[in-house]
């Protein structure tokens, strides 16, 4: 076994792969970037070396300094993690000729899996389901055309070398094929030095499933089953689980076995992925295979209990498998949330700065479920525009799917990140989605339950009391705990009215509040005449100041997160926020009468969304638009953004242009 490892990579997977290490009585060694030098992985390393500054191009893809590194600190293997130079085929060969080993697959596997173009060649050749589509080189956004029309739309047009969602488009008719072509390119060449393009049926409808199949260096090759992972956006996975509510057992095995016969074919000895596009008739067809750890991992490893970094490690030792096809069992349920740096708002575009604060839920056993979070950053670290903007991957296991779901949306309750705009709100409204816990998923679930963007669920029924109960339980605990501050005026004591009024939004809601700290608050729901309707009991530990309240109300586990306002509280639970005030019966006459501020109109103006780099800038002064048409291109985090124009209009002046970097709600335009 060795004795000291590096990491190529940086953010949660290279901790999750210092966390395995570590358990294995193995030395850890972390590589950095200029923007990555207080980062979590490289403080939880043994040894850490810097390679360069913050562009990938410049640090974390330069295969010479990673070699470097290993020289430099006597590491004898190296894992890659996922992204960067995990599926670059040269990486391996290079380290080879340096005598140090590859946590990973052989070059000859990457090679003929990670060119998207030739696995589904050799997918076709093993006799694995495939997609139709064409799977030559396409020159230019013409041929692009011409083959799209000869497959049929829809197509998907993809990066032969992507991953990630990047250089991924989806197009309609031959307009969005032109244009998803040059964009397609483009992220390609940015994201992985390769161009090249391929186009492929687009199947209505789809899910995406994906088997995990493990291989070693002694032909013995095993499929750890499936993982559904349909919820998407742009691409990019946002909620993963395993197993798939889809499949059946026959489905699975078949899937399963087909996955190991395309890796066996091409002499795979690793942890890697095969993923499938599967029609809700469980017909399903080859789409790629990743021939490195997936970033949804961790669903596989709890419903089977295999680590499978460990697992790399000691396949990349030499060592064989120690378990066969028939010990794989599959145990509960796993959910698992990518938490991401992103305004869900603003149609979840990157948003960057640093963590103010990074309170995730506490991990291990909760009830009859586990909860578990892999996350690469701290409180007051930064998330930087230079990477990827995932911040933590939020994982539950239970015995059963709606218990893991129920078990996730209390685990993201409970997860307080203030500095800047993340999923969560996103992430806790589709917990309560009736199709996702339905299980009857595609692809297009997104874009389906969400047309007009996200917005926020509406506090209503048994969400609603319990923001007005615990609203009013926080105000009571604070004016309790003033009547007890010493060295007050003399005089009669201060008495606080039991009757109070909760402003949840536009909502009131008339309470009496009973309890002191220490014991359980009761709150009395009351009818418009005053009449008690509902008696709710809470108990918490919760304390001013605190970002969380976390209780019981009647019983029910309850997890709130808690920012002050102005005389009041921004409450957030379920993937509801909600502005509340509590107020005596007088304050709530009072508080009706006062004027509601109108926010700026800033129509006339194109703003910048989020920080980020002009790419480019479509139309000059005086220039007349349409609704929908491209007026600038805005890079951040590794995605190009095109804004377009949200109605016809004339350009007055053009405030930006391309190659400057402009800060979120910077003007790029303004409009007659």
């Amino acid at each position: 076994m060795f004795k000291k490892i590096l990491i190529a990579n940086r953010g949660e997977i290279a901790c999750r792969v210092i966390k395995t290490a570590r358990r294995m009585g193995i030395k850890t060694v972390a590589v950095y970037s200029d923007a990555d030098r207080d980062a979590l992985h490289v403080e939880m390393a043994d040894e850490a070396v810097h390679i360069g500054p913050p562009a990938a191009a410049e640090s974390y893809l330069v295969i010479d300094k990673i070699i470097a590194a290993c020289k430099q600190t006597g590491a004898e293997a190296v894992h890659p993690g996922y992204g960067f130079l995990s599926e670059r085929e040269a990486f391996p060969r290079a380290l080879a000729e340096h005598g140090i080993v590859f946590i990973g697959p052989n070059p000859g596997a990457i090679a003929a899996m990670g060119d998207k173009i030739e696995s589904k060649k050799a997918a076709a050749r093993a006799k694995v389901s495939t997609v139709p589509g064409h799977l030559g080189e396409i020159s230019d956004a013409k041929h692009a055309q011409v083959i799209a029309a000869e497959v049929g739309y829809p197509v998907m047009i993809k990066a032969s070398a992507g991953g990630g969602g990047k250089g991924m488009r989806i197009a309609y008719d031959a307009k969005e094929c032109a244009e998803g072509f040059q964009l397609a390119r483009s992220e390609a060449k940015a994201s992985f030095g390769d161009d090249r393009i391929f186009i492929e049926k687009f199947i209505i409808d789809p899910r995406h499933i994906e088997i995990q199949v493990l291989g070693d260096k002694h032909g013995n090759i095993i499929y750890l089953g499936e993982r559904e992972c349909s919820i998407q956006r742009r691409n990019q996975k946002v909620i993963e689980e395993a197993p798939s509510p889809l499949l059946d057992e026959k489905t699975r095995r078949a899937m399963g076995e087909q996955a190991v016969a395309l890796a066996r074919a091409v002499g795979y000895d690793s942890a890697g992925t095969v993923e499938f596009v599967a029609g809700q008739d469980r017909s399903f067809f080859f789409l790629e295979m990743n021939t490195r750890l997936q970033v949804e991992h961790p669903v596989t490893e709890l419903i089977t209990g295999v680590d499978l970094v460990e697992q790399m490690i000691r396949v990349a030792a030499g060592e064989p498998l120690k378990m066969k096809q028939a010990d794989v069992k599959l145990n509960g349920w796993a959910v698992e949330s990518r938490i991401y740096a992103e305004d869900p708002y603003r149609n979840f575009l990157p948003s960057i700065g640093r963590l103010t604060r990074y309170r995730p839920p506490v991990e291990g056993p909760l009830g009859t479920g586990v909860v578990r979070n892999d996350t690469g950053v701290f409180e007051g670290g930064e998330i930087s525009m230079y990477y990827d903007p995932m911040i933590a991957k939020l994982v539950t296991h239970a015995p059963t799917r709606l218990e893991a779901i129920d078990l996730q949306a209390q685990a993201l309750d409970a997860f307080a990140i203030d500095g800047i705009q993340h999923n969560i709100p996103f992430l806790t409204s589709i917990m309560q989605n009736a199709v996702w816990r339905s299980g009857k998923l595609s692809t297009g679930f997104i874009k389906q339950e969400f047309p007009e963007g996200f917005v926020p669920r509406v506090a209503a029924g048994e969400d609603l009391e319990t923001l007005v109960a615990v609203a009013a339980a926080i105000d009571h605990q604070g004016n309790t705990r003033r009547r007890a501050i010493s060295r007050q005026m003399g005089g009669p004591s201060v008495r606080f009215a039991a009757h109070r009024v909760v402003a949840v939004g536009s909502l009131a809601q008339a309470v009496q509040v009973e309890g002191q700290i220490g014991s359980p608050t009761i709150i009395t729901m009351l009818n418009d005449e005053g009449a008690p309707q509902k008696r709710l009991t809470l108990v918490s530990a919760y304390w001013p100041g605190e970002p969380l309240w976390q209780g019981t109300v009647d019983g029910r586990t309850v997890s709130v997160q808690v920012r002050s306002l102005l005389n009041g509280h921004d409450l957030a639970y379920r993937g509801i926020a909600a502005k509340t005030h509590v107020y005596t019966a007088r304050e709530a006459e009072l508080a009706a009468l006062m004027p509601i501020k109108a926010a700026a109109d800033m129509s006339k103006y194109l703003l910048c969304p989020m920080p980020g780099l002009i790419k480019a800038v479509h139309v000059t002064e005086g220039a007349d638009v349409k609704a929908g048409d491209p007026l600038a291109v805005v890079e951040a985090m590794k995605m190009e953004n095109v804004l377009r124009a949200e109605r016809d209009g004339i350009v007055k002046s053009v405030k930006a242009k391309a190659g400057e970097s402009l800060a979120v709600d910077a003007v790029i335009m303004e409009f007659a």
